[in-house]
């Protein structure tokens, strides 16, 4: 792994030397870099990892579920007698949770769930956290845990699992977002920001997989501007390495407060500088990677703020950006640490 080792944390003797058996909330690895495969090789030596399916949830043995994105555990969009289902499957597993002892760790990835769901599913969410043990947050700046345990832990890098690809130079006025496209992700305020520059030495790419409605609002926005490209699907790590490098500038142009961001770091792997909305999280990452990686905006993206950033990384060459702590293998050491944490918090310890 890439940076320094870091030291073990101390723990208590007794349980020290035990094995741990970690459920996770996550999706398999499917052969795409995405956090599970982050929680698989940055794992502690001493801690199993499996994946979260009904079954083992509610019958399996594990020593700690791990949540991650908490409201992908009761939603299904097409079919609303299946979310009732799985708010009941959640009870289930609420209690088994309490009867046995076992500890509940969240990452706290957001504010809040990014689509609103049902007043049903706002009431699931309330009693899972409520059971919550132990919450891990990615940056000092979450205000998400008040009034519960929290430890920092913050998302690592990709600079290991990007490392096998070619990496092309950047090519001079060429601006990429990338990403699922989504409402909240603000594909089409970059769109019509980027629209509002007359420069014919410019380029726009979009790549990325999109939500029901989003494809046809991408296309609407760009029609009949040749300088913007897209590609909307789910890409290889191969491809989305190429895209990333080959731009001169990444543009995430979210819309709100933006708090955690894993397109923000690939992009600060590959060592392209980034455009995102001025937040708390934004503003203590860019001051930990180091000047000129991360270019902030308040308000609204425009065509001004837009254009200032494409002056402003211009003349960028060579260079990383500051991500050493952010090294998986530490990173898993202290999930490891969390871990033991709630067992402590949760009487099982």
């Amino acid at each position: 792994m890439i940076g320094r080792r870091a030291p073990q944390p101390s723990v208590p003797r007794a349980d020290a030397d035990r094995r741990l058996v970690v459920l996770h909330s996550l999706r398999e690895p499917d052969g795409t870099t995405q956090y599970a495969d982050q929680m698989v090789q940055g794992a502690a030596p001493d801690v199993d990892v499996r994946f979260f399916d009904w079954q083992t949830g509610l019958f399996g043995r594990y020593d700690v579920l791990h949540v991650h994105w908490p409201e992908l555990l009761i939603r299904d969009s097409r079919r609303p007698w299946l979310r009732f289902v799985k708010r009941r499957l959640l009870e289930l597993l609420l209690l088994r949770l309490r009867v046995r002892r076992i500890p509940l760790v969240w990452t706290a990835h957001n504010l809040s769930p990014h689509e609103q769901g049902s007043r049903s599913d706002h009431r699931s969410l309330d009693r899972f956290y409520r059971h919550v043990d132990l919450v891990i947050r990615l940056n000092p700046a979450s205000p998400v845990t008040a009034g519960r345990e929290t430890v920092t832990i913050p998302h690592g890098h990709y600079r290991q699992p990007f490392a096998q690809y070619p990496q092309p130079e950047a090519q001079p006025g060429r601006l990429l977002y990338f990403g699922i496209i989504r409402p909240y992700k603000g594909v089409d305020v970059l769109i019509d920001a980027f629209r509002g520059i007359d420069r014919a030495d410019l380029r726009l790419r979009i790549v990325g997989n999109p939500h029901p409605g989003q494809a046809e609002l991408v296309h609407e926005r760009s029609a009949g501007d040749p300088r913007i490209d897209t590609l909307l699907r789910l890409v290889s790590d191969q491809e989305l390495v190429e895209e990333i490098c080959c731009s001169q500038l990444v543009v995430l142009p979210y819309r709100g407060s933006m708090h955690n961001s894993g397109s923000l770091f690939a992009a600060l792997s590959l060592g392209r500088p980034v455009l995102v909305p001025e937040s708390p999280t934004n503003a203590a990452l860019s001051e930990e990677v180091g000047p000129g990686w991360i270019l902030q905006y308040p308000g609204e993206l425009t065509p001004q703020v837009l254009e200032e950033a494409i002056a402003a990384t211009a003349a960028r060459r060579g260079g990383e950006p500051r991500l050493d702590d952010r090294d998986w293998e530490r990173i898993g050491l202290h999930h490891r640490d969390a871990y033991r944490r709630a067992r402590v918090l949760s009487g099982r310890g």
